[in-house]
């Protein structure tokens, strides 16, 4: 009673083991079990062709049992006309058994054209079975990868929700914050590539001037202008001095 136990679970776990490969992958079920007809297929086509082999061996047989009747019968025709009723009824009697041996093979003829016809025809609807498994393999197979990528897809669709509450929306938001930085730091950089510029100006401003006044007083103390064509007062020669004495220090 234990053993039977034992053996019923067992059967049990190994009919669970089989069912889960039987439906782990069915087009590679139904790719394994067309091979396996194929292979019965083949070993059916050789069967075949022994069969036709033996049915050419009786009809040769039969056709050798017709030429022996004619033969037969042409000689008891012959014999019957010279005359030689002795000799005619012994070929008479090999006819009739000639004959019979005839009948008897073209019965068996007709039987095995029979069964070889009725297996050519189960073949032939087997291999017509087989086309179609295989088509409907591809077919199987084709729709099962494509409901897998829509299944995937549909799931996908549902993951990508960037809500700021979700992983893909806390990334987004590190994505736009790394942007926002680097555009931050563009900003700065170009701020500050004008920063002192109006200072720089007015400088420039102030030694121009000063260049001016320092070439008219040199003009003046040379004798090559007088102060009043120069147009250089006292209070001019004193702002430029101190303008000069500011650049300085």
């Amino acid at each position: 009673m234990i053993l039977g136990k034992l053996w019923k679970s067992l059967a049990a776990q190994m009919n669970k083991i089989a069912n889960f490969f039987w439906t782990a992958d069915p087009v590679a079920q139904l790719q394994y079990e067309y091979d396996k007809a194929v292979d019965q297929m083949k070993d059916g086509r050789e069967g075949l062709e022994k069969y036709r082999a033996l049915v050419e061996r009786v009809n040769r047989q039969v056709e050798t049992n017709k030429a022996h009747v004619a033969k037969l019968e042409a000689q008891v025709k012959a014999y019957l006309k010279a005359g030689e009723r002795e000799t005619a009824s012994k070929f008479a009697l090999e006819l009739q058994k000639a004959k019979k041996e005839l009948e008897e093979n073209e019965s068996q003829l007709k039987l095995h054209e029979t069964a070889y016809g009725n297996n050519v025809t189960k073949i032939e609807h087997a291999v017509k079975k087989l086309e179609e498994l295989k088509r409907k393999i591809q077919k199987y197979d084709a729709e099962l990868k494509m409901s897998r990528a829509e299944a995937e897809l549909a799931k996908l669709a549902t993951q990508f929700n960037f809500d700021v509450t979700t992983d893909f929306g806390q990334i987004e938001d590190v994505i736009h914050d790394k942007i926002d930085l680097n555009r931050a730091k563009v900003r700065v950089a170009a701020d500050l590539s004008g920063e002192g510029l109006d200072q720089i100006k007015a400088e420039q401003a102030v030694e121009k001037s000063l260049a001016d006044d320092a070439l008219r007083q040199f003009e003046v103390e040379m004798g090559m202008v007088t102060p009043e064509t120069s147009g250089v007062t006292g209070d001019e020669k004193e702002i430029g001095s101190e303008k000069l004495r500011q650049t300085n220090r």
